[in-house]
Order: structure tokens, then sequence, then C-alpha cells
């Protein structure tokens, strides 16, 4: 029996965590049938008493416009209207390069630059181990030597006649050959020389003398950053593709330095990452020194723009089964009464949304009293 305890100990637990769920479930679900129900009388409650308040206002029309709902108005008129994308971004530079050997690599002799020092194009950086080109340049300037000293004597022969002219051609072939190589040789002796491609700032010198160099920006390494072209990069949702180009306007708001710069999109990556599902663009900024590669900035993409369009408060709008729609006020007579108006609607940025039809210049649009109205009913306008 002791063998079983434990099993069945654990049969136990398992049947009250199903029943636990079991009634968390059926719990939900009450809540959301009574939700629905609530919501079901809140609209009879809602029908009743508009349709009551009308009998009492044909009734007896004192008693109604003593009962007027205060309400705030706005008239409407055509605006320009901009949505924009918003997203992080982070500040690059359009000129960041990294010194390498154009010899493959090798041992470090001497490093003749410090972090954060201003280099300059052509600048010599670093010194490998030149031993070996030393030595084939000595040995072919030493061939150099004699075979000249050949070719002179030989020229010297032919014009006493003696010897002939393949002998002279031979040694003055000898000489240019030799020449070509040792200008291979000052080359290759050259290139253990590494040199700065571009002006700017040693932002990273990781290589010392001793080490082994090479073209790896992962290893020992001299890093040159040039802020004098600088760019922001931001990653865009596969989505947004259609509506963003170059040229399309793009607000920076720069958070360290508390300011806006306003550029265009100017580089439209030509692929989707795979990872993100998204693309990159790129915008370009003037130059500052108080910029910084991988500075993070706020990007805010233009992505679509109407210069005549009705807007409206994005609160203001409510929805029913039929769609969506505001209430405007209505002069009818001697009455101000609340007309709820049918409306299609388009963008929405910030707190305004457009209306695409609907509502037209002039219109007073109910914005504050307006959660609770029903359709004809008496308002006034709080002074």
């Amino acid at each position: 029996m002791k063998r079983f305890l434990p099993g069945i100990i654990l049969l136990l637990v398992l049947s009250a965590c199903g029943d636990s769920k079991k009634d968390a479930a059926g719990d939900l679900n009450d809540k959301k049938a009574k939700l629905e129900k609530l919501r079901g009388d809140q609209k009879k409650l809602s029908d009743q008493i508009a349709a009551l308040e009308a009998d009492i206002a044909k009734a007896d029309p004192s008693a109604a416009a003593a009962t007027a709902r205060l309400v705030s108005v706005l008239a409407l008129g055509s605006d320009n209207f901009t949505h924009f994308i918003e997203l992080q971004g982070r500040v690059e530079s359009s000129n960041i390069s990294y010194a390498a050997p154009r010899n493959g690599g090798g041992l470090v002799k001497a490093v003749y630059v410090t972090q954060g020092q201003a280099v300059r194009k052509g600048q010599l950086l670093l010194r490998m181990d030149d031993a070996v080109a030393r030595t084939q340049v000595a040995s072919v300037e030493a061939q150099l030597v004699t075979a000249r000293d050949l070719y002179n004597r030989q020229q010297k022969l032919w014009k006493e006649d003696i010897g002939t002219e393949v002998q002279l051609v031979q040694a003055r072939s000898n000489v240019t050959n030799l020449e070509k190589q040792l200008a291979t040789a000052r080359e290759g002796l050259s290139m253990s020389n590494v040199y700065a491609e571009t002006n700017g700032i040693a932002d990273e010198v990781t290589v010392h003398a001793g080490e082994m160099f090479a073209a790896n920006p992962m290893g020992p390494h001299i890093k040159i950053v040039n802020n004098s072209a600088l760019k922001v990069t931001a990653n865009i949702p596969e989505n947004y593709l259609p509506r963003v180009k170059q040229g399309t306007p793009v607000q920076i708001y720069l958070p360290d330095l508390k300011r806006t710069v306003n550029s265009t999109i100017s580089v439209i990556s030509q692929a989707i990452n795979a990872d993100t599902r998204g693309f990159v663009v790129e915008a370009r900024i003037p130059a500052d020194p108080a910029l910084k590669p991988n500075q993070v900035v706020q990007v805010k993409i233009q992505d679509y723009a109407n210069a005549s369009v009705v807007t409206v408060p994005l609160n203001v709008v409510q929805s029913d089964e039929k769609g969506k729609y505001v209430y405007v006020l209505a002069k009818e007579g001697a009455k101000t009464v609340a007309r709820k108006r049918s409306i299609i609607v388009g963008e929405s940025y910030g707190e305004r949304i457009e209306v695409k039809s609907g509502l037209s210049n002039g219109d007073q649009l109910i914005t504050e009293g307006y959660q609770d109205l029903y359709e004809g009913q008496l308002v006034a306008v709080a002074k």
C-alpha cells in the first residue's frame, strides 16, 4: 500500500489542478456573459430614456427646455493633416574606416597613433615587421648594380666593334627586368607600413607592438571615424514599405541636445530583413561636434499628408453597429438639438482623426457632454 501512496497523492493533486482550471474558465465565461447582458440592459434603458424625454418634449416644451444638456461645441473647418511613423533610430557616420595592412598582415613592430588622436589621410599609423621585404630589396638592388655595370661594359665593347648585338640586347634586357623587380620589391616593402585612408579621429586603437595584425575588425584594429558626414538610420516594419520613398520628409529629434532636425529619406534598403521583417532607411543630418555615432534619436517619418481635410478630436468619435458617428449641434426653429452624424474616417495621428465624409466646414461639433447624448436631444451651449 505504501508503494502506491505517492502515485495516489499525485493523481489527487492533478485532479484538483484540473478542477481549478475548469472553475477559472467557467468563472470567466460567466463574467463575459454578465457583461454582455449589462450592455444590452444599458442600451434598452438609454432607448427608454430617449423615448420618454421625446414624449415629454412634445407634451411640455418648457419642461424639456429645463432639462437641456449643457454641451461645448467646435466650429469645423478644413485643416492640414499629416500622419507620421514614429520610430527609434541612431546616428551613424557615413565615413568610418579600419586601417588594414595591404600585404595580408604580420607582426607589428611599432604603432604611431593613440586613441582619440586626429589623423590625416596618408598618415603613417603603424609599421610591421619588414625584415624579409628589406632583404629582398637589398638583394635586387645588388643584382641591379651588377647588371648595370655589365651593360655599360657591353656598350663600350659594342662601340669598339667587340661583341655581338645579341649580347648588348641581353644585357639591357637584364637591367630592365631587375629594375621592374626592384620596383615590385620596394612596393612590397611599403606594404609593411599602414597608412590612414581618410581624415578623422582614431576612435579605437586596439593593436600593439609585438602582436599579429590583419584586416579583421573583430581582432586588433585601428578604427578611424570622420563625423563630417552624419546620417540617421531606422528600421521600419515592412507594412509601411509602400508609404515610404526617397525624399519622404523626416523629423529627427535629438533628445540629448533637445533639438529637432528636418531631413528627407536619402536611402531605402532593397531587401526585407528576414529576422526583423523590416527595412532600413537613412536620412542625412548636418555635422555637429555634439553628435556621436550610435547616439539614439527619435525619428518621425511623414508617410501621409492631406492639405485640406476636416479633422476632429479622436475622443469624440463613437461607434455603433452601423459604424462611426459624432454629434453635431442643429438649430431647428426655436430649439437647439443634438443630431447624430454618421462619418467615414481616415488616418488618425495624436489626438486628431481625419473625416473623409459626413462633416462639412461650418458644422458645430459637440466636443463636451457628448457621451450620453441621443438623437434629437435638446442641448444648450455652455457659456
